[in-house]
């Protein structure tokens, strides 16, 4: 037989659950609303000059990283032709390689080497900005001559440090990892939405 007092606790869990995503995303837009236009600006250059997006992240931020790609190689909200954008953690044959020749460490850092290119940009996803191989990827990144746009959270981590004037960190300024992965997620919307707004003017609604 279903407990109904558990239901009910449980529902009112879930309630909770929903106010605080809302409570972390009203606290993060004012804040980072002036860097997503930055990111943008610096997204929509490379896209005009042919060059491509690279992006990176562990676990789920791998999975954010892949809506990323997703938006911006087939489309956001309306049709349009589709960008370079690679995920860099799809790749199992390729991570396994890396990792087993080397260190896991390597796995994002050899495909950037690899795969970068002058005026290209290195996309990444973490929520501690700590990930060793980010640490590298930014490295290897900075080698081609890419810009980095970092989504971090917390206090940033280690990331920050490594980032060039030219770069970019969007910080989520919560301690909840499931609440900075929501709030990357939205960033990722509005960054396409910004992207796709100032190569094809605004979407008519």
């Amino acid at each position: 037989m279903v407990d109904q007092e558990l239901n009910q606790d449980l529902e009112e869990r879930v309630i909770t659950l929903f106010h605080r995503s809302l409570e972390a995303k009203m606290e993060s837009g004012e804040i980072l609303a002036p860097a997503l236009v930055d990111a943008s600006h610096l997204v929509v250059d490379a896209l005009l000059n042919e060059r491509k997006i690279l992006i990176a992240g562990n676990g789920i931020s791998a999975a954010n990283g892949q809506v990323l790609s997703a938006c911006l190689m087939n489309r956001f909200e309306r049709e349009r032709p589709g960008f370079a954008a690679y995920t860099l953690a799809t790749n199992p044959v390729a991570i396994t390689a890396f990792a087993s020749d080397k260190s896991f460490n390597d796995i994002f850092a050899k495909q950037v080497l690899a795969l970068g290119q002058d005026g290209d940009v290195l996309v990444l996803f973490t929520t501690s900005g700590n990930p060793s191989n980010l640490i590298q990827a930014v490295a290897a990144a900075h080698d081609r001559n890419m810009s980095v746009v970092a989504f971090t959270g917390r206090d940033g981590g280690n990331i920050p440090s490594l980032l060039y004037d030219n770069d970019m960190e969007i910080r989520v300024p919560v301690d909840s990892r499931a609440r900075i992965h929501e709030v990357h997620l939205l960033c990722t919307f509005c960054l396409c939405d910004l992207i796709d707004n100032q190569l094809f003017g605004p979407l008519e609604t």
